[in-house]
């Protein structure tokens, strides 16, 4: 298939035009240099070799295969460095960015490290749905912060070349165009001259709104001979100018919020406050050709005797029209997009890889979930899009507006390197099945033993691990096929006399976090779930990772799935994995055979490095802070001093909080005592199987003036006896949002 993608997709921001070329001439950056206290270890040597030798001879994909733990971003700041040429690195979803970002910041904190990802905290696009005839405008709360940020790395990307932008998938949407971007560009140098109202309505051409009281990013205030401007992206520093008559007598950066100068300037370039931001010419010529489109698709409509959609396509596009003529923009200007940019139709829109100079990198992680997301994103969005156009909210051009074809991502796109533990088929078959292999874990920590049992008597048997893992203060996580089996089984082994509770998508976001929380806690000891993988999530007190029915072939326990699952154990140096099945698929004979090939290799690099997983057992909390186990997501205890519990069950880390909050009464620290006998009230509810989202405030009050009493412990106890059988007695219940009794 044969692309014809515009020129700008094709070569990228080079030195395009003479502001370019003046931005690039400026010299902002530094060479890139990993600092850390760490060296490359265990597999990641020979991997950052084998990518930075690919990367130089040129070839356009590679594969990492790197196990969670083996410090994969660690050995991708490397390569960026080993190259120094700038980078983008994907991510599937908001947070494993704002993971890698947080770490790619810390391996890089003298050059520019960036985040881009969706601005919207809250987003419903625009849709019609026929079959009801319902229209749902669209709604959208954009997040200011994230805004800046993405206005820092377009900036960025455009002055220097030492930069890494960590991006989601979002990033193949449409912004505006690199080349208005870069026109709308304005250069202030000390002591030149300046008309002060010619400047002032640049500013409002750049989307910036003047506001003399409230002075926030993205506005400006003019007093007397001194102009004041908030910049997009910068979160706390504004410029102050300062003229004399019409000559610029000095630049300030200063402190918005206090007024304290923090540096003198003797330029400033100022970048546009919108990235769909459009010179006046380019209007005009648009609204001319949307009135050229809108007589077409009208006459269109009325051949065809859809007489209401031809009448709601004209008073809504007129309207448009108008606000655009009048303010420059309007609501929904994104589905003119086509005639802003001056793409042809069918021409993909512009997005952050037209910002990305040539010579760039693209490192995809996570790409067994990030391509297939890649390949999707169209085909919703086009579906959507020609039901508006169909029935008259939208002109067919609409269409135009869109997210990257993967096609179009895959001709675009620089060099890649593509990083999964477990790679698609798609990854492979480009590179013809060779990868870099970095499955050794520079802490000794091994994958886990992976056992076949028989799926007869599944539930039995996983009672008694459970009960066995629980007396040793370990966490145990199961996973089953079906919603109704996670809820049935959660409530068969309550009654079993196990502490347990159920997750799955039913359960609110917040309320997942809160209950891996209390899982690593020790709230209770099982974890029940249909698809516990969260790729990039990881707890290390699980020792046990159960699947249920693994020989039901599917997605959930297809060869990828089951990998990643068995991975969920590999935290604990007593992880194990069962698998209960009646048959063996392929899908397990390969993940068990590639779980094995992983260890055998694992335990040869610990045997000829003297390495003992065991004997670090005690030590794996301040392993887990190390860089090479920095590439995935740990849900935090909420306690500073406690960030992993490996070992402690909740009995004994209750007895500490204790120990703790005399000490800090003893010392006079009040408020810190306080704080920790508030948690040790929440967590001894909690072991009473009372949830505080339960919505039962009688309860939690009654249980809390029993622990205000001296003989709480006794009274607890017999309170707990009594909730046991008088649920023993109903039968069992469940309590809102997921939330299980928990039996003490």
């Amino acid at each position: 298939m044969s692309l014809i993608l515009p020129e700008s997709a094709r070569q990228a921001p080079l030195l395009q035009n003479e502001r370019l070329a003046m931005l690039r001439g400026r010299k902002v950056g530094a060479k890139f240099e990993v600092i850390s206290d760490y060296k490359p270890a265990g597999d990641q040597p020979q991997a950052i070799v084998q990518l930075s030798e690919g990367v130089a001879k040129g070839e356009r994909e590679q594969v990492l295969l790197g196990v969670t733990g083996s410090g994969k971003t660690f050995t991708m700041a490397h390569v960026i460095a080993n190259q120094q040429r700038p980078a983008l690195v994907l991510a599937p979803n908001k947070i494993l960015a704002a993971q890698l970002y947080g770490e790619m910041k810390s391996f890089f904190p003298n050059n520019a490290v960036e985040y881009f990802v969706s601005y919207y905290d809250y987003y419903q696009p625009e849709a019609y749905v026929p079959r009801t005839d319902t229209y749902i405008d669209k709604e959208a709360m954009i997040n200011e912060q994230i805004d800046r940020m993405r206005h820092s790395a377009t900036r960025s990307l455009l002055e220097r070349d030492d930069v890494v932008i960590v991006a989601s998938v979002s990033c193949i949407y449409g912004i505006g165009s690199v080349e208005a971007y870069s026109e709308m560009i304005l250069e202030v140098k000390a002591g030149q001259r300046l008309d002060r109202t010619a400047f002032l309505r640049r500013l409002v051409e750049l989307q910036y709104s003047r506001n003399d009281q409230d002075f926030r990013r993205g506005t400006f205030r003019a007093r007397g001979d001194s102009v004041e401007l908030f910049p997009a992206h910068l979160e706390d520093r504004a410029w102050r100018l300062s003229l004399f008559g019409d000559e610029v007598e000095g630049i300030t950066e200063f402190d918005p919020l206090t007024g304290e100068k923090v540096a003198k300037l003797d330029d400033i370039v100022i970048f546009a406050n919108s990235h769909y931001v459009t010179p006046k010419p380019t209007l005009q010529q648009a609204v001319k050709l949307i009135r050229v489109e809108l007589k077409e698709r009208l006459a269109e409509l009325a051949a065809q005797g859809k007489l209401l959609e031809a009448q709601r396509l004209e008073q809504r596009t007129t309207y448009d029209m108008e606000m655009i003529e009048a303010t420059g923009s309007c609501h929904g200007i994104e589905n003119y997009s086509r005639y802003l940019t001056g793409r042809k139709a069918g021409e993909p829109p512009p997005t952050l890889f037209e910002y990305l100079p040539r010579h760039a990198l693209v490192f995809v992680d996570e790409s067994h979930i990030t391509i297939p997301q890649l390949q999707g994103m169209y085909k919703g969005d086009y579906a959507r899009k020609s039901t508006l156009a169909e029935y008259g909210f939208r002109l067919p051009s609409c269409v135009d507006n869109r997210p990257l074809k993967f096609e179009e991502w895959d001709a675009m796109r620089p060099q890649t390197v593509l990083v999964s533990a477990t790679p698609g088929p798609w990854e492979l078959e480009r590179t013809g099945g060779v990868f870099v292999d970095q499955v050794i874990r520079p802490t000794g920590l091994i994958d886990p033993v992976v056992d076949i049992r028989p799926a007869e008597t599944q539930v039995d048997d996983l009672i008694h691990e459970c009960k066995a893992r629980a007396a040793k203060g370990e966490r145990v996580l199961v996973t089953t096929l079906t919603k109704r089996m996670a809820e049935d089984l959660t409530e068969y082994l309550h009654e079993a006399g196990l502490k347990v509770r159920y997750m799955h998508s039913d359960v609110e976001t917040l309320e997942r976090i809160e209950i891996i929380r209390d899982l690593r806690l020790g709230v209770f000891d099982v974890l029940v779930g249909i698809n516990l993988l969260r790729e990039g999530l990881d707890i290390p007190e699980c020792s046990l990772v159960a699947v249920l029915d693994a020989d039901k072939e599917g997605y959930l326990r297809s060869r990828t799935s089951l990998i990643q699952t068995i991975g969920r154990a590999a935290r604990n140096v007593e992880g194990k994995a069962i698998l209960y099945a009646e048959t063996m698929t392929e899908s397990m004979k390969s993940a068990v055979a590639e779980t094995g090939r992983r260890r055998e290799k694992q335990q040869e690099y610990n045997a000829a490095n003297g390495i003992t997983p065991e004997s670090v057992k005690k030590g794996i909390a301040d392993i887990m802070q190390s860089v090479y186990e920095s590439d995935h997501v740990t849900v935090d205890t909420g306690d500073p001093d406690k960030p992993h519990l490996l070992g402690h069950n909740l009995k004994s880390y209750l007895a500490e909080l204790e120990q703790r909050m005399k000490d800090h009464a003893a010392n006079l620290e009040f408020e810190e005592a306080a704080r920790l006998r508030d948690e040790i009230r929440r967590l001894e509810v909690d072991d009473l199987g009372i949830s505080s989202g339960s919505g039962d405030k009688q309860k939690i009050a009654r249980a809390r003036a029993l622990l205000e009493e001296p003989s709480a412990p006794y009274r607890a106890a017999q309170m707990r006896k009594k909730a046991m059988q008088d649920r023993g007695s109903r039968g069992g219940g469940r309590s809102r949002g997921g939330r299980r009794p928990i039996r003490g």
